[in-house]
Order: structure tokens, then C-alpha cells, then sequence
């Protein structure tokens, strides 16, 4: 195919890069079959009006003003390789066109979800805590080494949140024989049934769980929901698992309850980052800390680029993207994730 005629792809990907995303294979693919101008945020709006009137695709998620998608007279699908769907863009007018916003997100599914279960499993049996004691000679042996240790297997696990990250994370925890209720007010419970997990209110997850996992997104209705009240619902003991976003937690509460000795907790996400030195949650016994990297592997940041490509092709060919996920109308200006700064 000539070059002229090549369809036109903006790349404005920020923080992620081509080469992040795409492996060399792919990314020749991509060259190859479409015209790719890259550019980036601060720039996308400026770029000449013949490039925004041809471009058939933005890989990225740059902000859109309604006079410069007015100009994108070609545009058929906007790729969110950032992953959270930003309040940037005129979504109904996306929408009323007909064109597709898609997120690439579910690569890092299965990732933040290994993590998760890894955290579970050392909050159940202390194993962080235990190695450092053995490098500065203070182990415990046997028995005294297991006076807080209790079993996944066969426990009772709640989980906040069912879209594709708490998909992946109960599929590993079948193997456990776990009892998994699950609390989604986005999903009907035939949806939770068919995926073999009891749906319940939030406060019968806090209250009859022995791990807890808190996989939602953030919205504009549940910032901060889950606060004092929540926690001293739990059991004595329990362990509360974050591996979602910050914002849905009161986080000077949830470090109250673990400093109180009442629960355990596991946090990948915090309410800044990176965190300031001088945080508390830094020293704090009981709580396991991970800095955002559950999900940053180069496996899933490649399955991105295979992702695109596939669902590229289906809309040159007249048919809908299918292995990226589609923001709905319903609840995308309802997303409040804070952008990532970092890969």
C-alpha cells in the first residue's frame, strides 16, 4: 500500500512509549500499516489541520477540546494506554459520532492480581517480617514463629470491586477453595453468580472475611468510602488488601486500624506518589507496603501493543474493537482515578 494512503495514527501516548508498549515486531506492523505522527500532549492540539482532519486513530489519551475534535473529521477510535479513563475529553460527542474510546487496562489484570494473592498470602503467614528477623538473628522457630499464621485455603475472602482486575484475582483463588463474596453495585448479581462468587452488601464483606481485596475503581461517588466505620467492621485479625487506587480509602483511618492492632493491611497504592519520606505508613508494624508496581511488567505493557493492533485492524475493517475495553457511556464521566506520572 502506497504511503499516501496508509491510514493515519496520532501516537501521543505519555507516560508510556511506543516502544514501551509495542515490541520491535509490532511496532514495525504498525509502521508499516499506518501513517504514525507522534507528538505530545502539550503539542496535539497544534498540530497542522490536515493531520487531525485524516487521523483515523490516537493511540494515547490526550486531552481533546470540543473545537479540536471538531477538526478530527476521520477519527474512529481513541486507544487509552494510560488505562484510566480521564475526564479530558467530550465523551457524549465521542459517542454521539460513533467514535470508540477503549482502554487497555485488562493487561495488567492478572499482574496486580498475582500481587495481590502474594500479599495475602504474607499478611496470612508473615513472611516478610519473619525474613528480617532471621537476617538479624531474632527468628522464631516452629510454632513460635506462627503465632498470628492462619490459612487462604478455605477462608472466608470479600472482594470490593468485579471488573476485570477482581475477575483475574478470584479465578487464582480457586484454587484455595475460598467462600469469596463479592460487593459491585455496578453489576447484578447474576453476573457474580455465573462467576461463582455469593454477591453481598459492603458491610457483610467487612464483616465475614478474613481477607478482604479492594479492586474498585475510583468514581465520583465513592471517594473515601471505605473509612473508620468500615474497618472496625472487620474481623480482629483480618487483612485488608488495596491493590486498586488510593482515593476509595481513608488512609489516616486504615493506618488507625492497623497501628490499633485490630486488622492487618497491604497497600500497592497510596494517596501520593511517590510517597514522602517522613510517611508514617513507611514504619508503621503490620502494614506491607509495594510502590505501584503491581502491575508494571514489560509482559503487560507488550500486550498493549498487541491489543491495539488487533483491534486496529477490526476497525479498519468495519467492525467494533474487541480485545480493548469500551468505555460506556453510563459511567466513564464518572471515573476519578488521579493519571499515572510513571511507568
Amino acid at each position: 500500500m502506497a504511503e499516501k494512503t496508509l491510514p493515519l495514527a496520532i501516537s501521543v501516548p505519555e507516560p508510556r512509549t511506543l516502544e514501551l508498549i509495542f515490541t520491535p515486531p509490532q511496532l514495525a506492523r504498525l509502521r508499516q500499516n499506518y501513517r504514525i505522527v507522534e507528538t505530545t500532549p502539550e503539542e496535539f492540539a497544534a498540530l497542522p489541520a490536515e493531520v487531525l482532519a485524516e487521523a483515523r486513530y490516537i493511540i494515547g489519551q490526550p486531552a481533546i477540546a470540543p473545537e479540536t475534535l471538531d477538526k478530527l473529521q476521520a477519527l474512529r477510535c481513541i486507544f487509552n494506554v494510560e488505562t484510566n479513563l480521564l475526564n479530558n475529553m467530550p465523551y457524549e460527542t465521542l459517542f454521539a459520532r460513533g467514535i470508540h474510546v477503549v482502554t487497555t487496562g485488562l493487561v495488567f489484570a492478572e499482574p496486580v492480581a498475582e500481587l495481590g494473592l502474594a500479599m495475602a498470602l504474607n499478611l496470612a503467614r508473615n513472611i516478610v517480617d519473619a525474613d528480617l528477623a532471621f537476617r538479624q538473628g531474632e527468628e522464631l522457630w516452629g510454632g513460635d514463629g506462627n503465632q498470628t499464621a492462619r490459612l487462604l485455603s478455605g477462608a472466608d475472602v470479600g472482594i470490593v470491586g468485579f471488573g476485570d482486575l477482581g475477575r483475574a484475582l478470584n479465578r487464582l483463588l480457586t484454587g484455595f477453595r475460598t467462600r469469596t463474596r463479592v460487593y459491585d453495585p455496578w453489576l447484578p448479581p447474576s453476573i457474580l453468580i455465573d462467576n461463582g462468587v455469593e454477591p453481598a452488601s459492603l458491610d457483610e464483606v467487612l464483616s465475614q472475611s478474613d481477607f478482604v481485596f479492594v479492586v474498585a475503581s475510583v468514581t465520583s461517588e465513592n471517594q473515601g468510602f471505605l473509612g473508620a466505620d468500615s474497618f472496625a467492621k472487620m474481623r480482629k485479625g483480618a487483612a485488608f488488601i488495596l491493590l486498586s487506587r488510593a482515593g476509595v480509602v481513608d488512609f489516616a483511618a486504615l493506618m488507625a486500624a492497623v497501628k490499633s492492632g485490630h486488622i492487618v493491611a497491604s497497600s500497592d497504592v497510596f494517596p501520593e506518589e511517590p510517597l514522602a519520606k517522613n510517611h508514617p505508613v513507611r514504619t508503621l508494624p503490620g502494614f506491607l507496603r509495594s510502590a505501584h508496581r503491581a502491575g508494571a511488567l514489560d509482559i503487560a505493557f507488550k500486550r498493549m501493543g498487541d491489543m491495539v493492533l488487533e483491534d486496529m485492524d477490526l476497525v479498519d475493517r468495519g467492525l467494533p474493537p474487541l480485545r480493548s475495553k469500551r468505555a460506556e457511556r453510563e459511567t466513564v464521566s464518572r471515573m476519578r482515578s488521579k493519571p499515572v506520572d510513571r511507568n
